[in-house]
């Protein structure tokens, strides 16, 4: 499957931090920031992860749903969030099913090194469930704010 702007996001289900099943199905009305990252507590990810803490009330004041998704257990995001009192969700794809739905479970390289994992990626769903716009292979610095400014050009667009 390919994800293409202007068409429906691929629909999932994935366990959250909070215990609960979410659905992507279940947020329609709803804006929806996804970001894949790689790892809960590494830097670069504890970062990002601030970054939209920081900027939440914005989204929540655009009717925006934010949830961070990596291939880390509910337990790993549990402690994330309390560590870093983040105000959203983080749901756990540890069989990375979502992630290759997306196209973000990718070959990486470090250090000469190779494996397969995350590659840090946002994607922006409308309310009505199709995706508007995906940033690939994110730089942290400024994203957050770069994310926030597609999800108000959306209300432009009706």
């Amino acid at each position: 499957m390919t994800i293409e702007i202007g068409k429906k996001a691929p629909k999932f289900k994935l366990l959250a931090s909070n215990g609960e099943v979410v659905s992507l199905m279940d947020l329609r009305g709803k804006n929806v920031v996804i970001f894949f990252y790689p790892k809960d507590m590494t830097p670069t990810c504890t970062e990002q992860a601030c970054d939209m803490r920081d900027a939440h009330h914005l989204y929540e004041e655009e009717n925006t749903v934010v949830l961070g998704i990596s291939g880390d257990s509910v337990k790993s995001h549990q402690n994330f969030i309390l560590k870093k009192e983040l105000p959203y969700l983080l749901l756990s794809d540890e069989g990375h099913k979502v992630c290759e739905l997306y196209g973000v479970w990718q070959l990486k390289k470090l250090y000469g090194r190779e494996y397969m994992g995350i590659v840090r990626s946002t994607f922006l769903i409308d309310a009505k469930g199709n995706l508007a716009r995906e940033w690939r292979k994110v730089k942290v610095k400024g994203h957050a704010e770069e994310v926030l400014e597609a999800v108000r050009s959306l209300k432009k667009k009706r």
